[in-house]
């Protein structure tokens, strides 16, 4: 049986979603060692994506197999019981045989926020990059149009040894201020992200904001195909995975994640 579920969790104190050997403090590594223990089987979660080590979500989508049969709604009980209190079972059900939270996956929305002014709000610092500092935001938006659609975001890759394609579809940037102006939060939406792809986005739209860069320098950024072209790669702890998209016949669409 093939089992769905979306997750939220506070990523200031784990390495990450991806399960590891030196490690008990990852988000799969809790679920899957939870999951065995309650079902008594070996079992293997599958993620929509593998978060960063300090990364948060609010719509993680997760999906694994079981042998026996549980009631949705009692398991996700049984789960919360147990988990940690910053790791949450949101929704739970039964999903189809072939379902994969990964491939299936249509699209992503990711949040980024930033503390500009004074100190951060003492109950939500961890969640911001605290930055000090006030943006532009018109010029950060007119940089963001040049990095709407299908581009090839070599430049904006963590991983320099990427053999697959680097090709994605950033469907969208939106920009916010919030908190009265003191901080900024931006939403990026895309058919996929490579590897630390949005915090590139972020730091390199950072420095535009900050008179570092002109915002028509995108386009040559993104023809360099070149990770040193691109800005630096802005802090974990403002980034949350806020949903992950599927079509309704949840069949597989656009780039590989």
């Amino acid at each position: 049986m093939n089992y769905k579920m979306i997750l939220q969790y506070e990523g200031t104190r784990y390495n990450g979603w991806q399960r590891q050997g030196n490690t008990a403090q990852t988000i799969q590594g809790k679920l899957e060692t939870l999951l065995s223990r309650l079902t008594g089987e070996e079992v293997e979660v599958q993620g929509s994506g593998r978060t960063d080590a300090g990364v948060h979500a609010k719509g993680q989508t997760a999906n694994f197999h079981l042998k026996s049969v549980w009631e949705p709604g009692k398991l996700m009980e049984e789960m919360n019981r147990y988990l940690p209190a910053d790791i949450g079972v949101l929704e739970l059900e039964q999903a189809p045989e072939r379902f994969h939270s990964r491939l299936n996956a249509a699209g992503k929305l990711y949040r980024y926020q930033i503390w500009m002014e004074g100190k951060a709000d003492v109950f939500s610092h961890r969640y911001f990059y605290s930055l000090g500092k006030k943006l532009d935001c018109k010029a950060m938006e007119e940089a963001a149009k040049l990095l709407i659609g299908e581009r090839d975001f070599k430049s904006f890759c963590g991983n320099g040894n990427m053999k697959k394609s680097t090709v994605r579809q950033l469907r969208q940037i939106e920009l916010r201020p919030t908190w009265k102006g003191k901080a900024l939060e931006i939403d990026f939406e895309g058919n996929g992200f490579l590897q630390q792809m949005v915090r590139i986005l972020t730091g390199t739209l950072i420095e535009v904001g900050l008179g570092q860069r002109n915002a028509g320098q995108m386009t040559e950024i993104l023809e360099a195909k070149n990770r040193q072209a691109a800005g630096f790669t802005a802090p974990a702890q403002g980034l949350c995975l806020m949903q992950v998209m599927y079509n309704k016949d949840g069949r597989p669409e656009g780039m590989p994640r």
